[in-house]
């Protein structure tokens, strides 16, 4: 089996689950048929969506190329980032990186477009939806993508920052308004493009409307290493 690297901590409880997902999803019989897995959780990190936005000047990418590189310095194989918004700067740190980064977006895209989506609706941060990365990949996918008006952005942000961050239960009246803005416009499905909301998924019971992004990179990480998920 190869050794994953997890370069979490974007945010730490994201971090958290998405390791218990992996762990209670490999089919493993006892300690020794798990995944090998090293995480780095770098909860300093300056915040993705800030910088995306212009708001902030700290690149997130000199932290998180130092650590993928920590990463495999200790061995990891292939690389996993439990954060939607990262993936604004996945080419970069992969052109940095000799070991493999999975793509959460495109392998959430090719889950969608297998299952014969064709107008998917995105709940993610500002950053995400304003960096265009899963704009792009349905494009390449021949999807459509809905996204949020102003005002279900500003709701879905507080359930993230307001909320979920903060160690609170999300407010689901506000999630509810966000969601309705994508239904209105059709959506046959739903992504889920933030691990925050991979939390409210959990804690909510979700249903099959809501595809979650990172439950799709839990499943293709225990693949990359080796193993078969179940559950998934």
């Amino acid at each position: 089996m190869k050794v994953l690297g997890i370069l979490g901590g974007l945010g730490p409880l994201a971090t958290v689950y998405f390791y218990e997902m992996i762990t209670r999803h490999t089919g493993a019989a006892c300690d020794q048929e798990h995944i090998d897995i090293v995480i780095s959780s770098r909860a300093s990190t300056p915040d993705r969506t800030a910088f995306i936005l212009g708001e902030c000047a700290d690149d997130p990418f000199c932290a998180l190329s130092a650590d993928a590189a920590r990463l495999v310095s200790y061995g990891a194989e292939v690389l996993a980032i439990p954060c939607n918004t990262a993936s604004y700067f996945r080419s970069r740190l992969q052109a940095a990186c000799p070991v493999p980064i999975l793509n959460m977006v495109e392998l959430t895209m090719q889950r969608l477009a297998a299952e014969g989506c064709r107008k998917m609706g995105l709940l993610s941060t500002a950053g995400t939806v304003q960096a265009g990365v899963y704009q792009r990949a349905c494009e390449r996918y021949g999807l459509s993508c809905a996204v949020l008006d102003a005002e279900g952005q500003k709701a879905l942000m507080g359930v993230i920052y307001d909320d979920v961050k903060q160690g609170r239960r999300a407010n689901m009246a506000a999630f509810g308004r966000a969601v309705g803005c994508l239904e209105a416009q059709g959506c046959q499905r739903v992504v889920l493009g933030c691990t925050e909301l991979s939390l409210v998924k959990r804690d909510e019971g979700l249903d099959g409307f809501y595809l979650d992004a990172m439950e799709v990179l839990a499943g293709a990480a225990i693949r990359a290493c080796g193993k078969e998920p179940v559950g998934f």
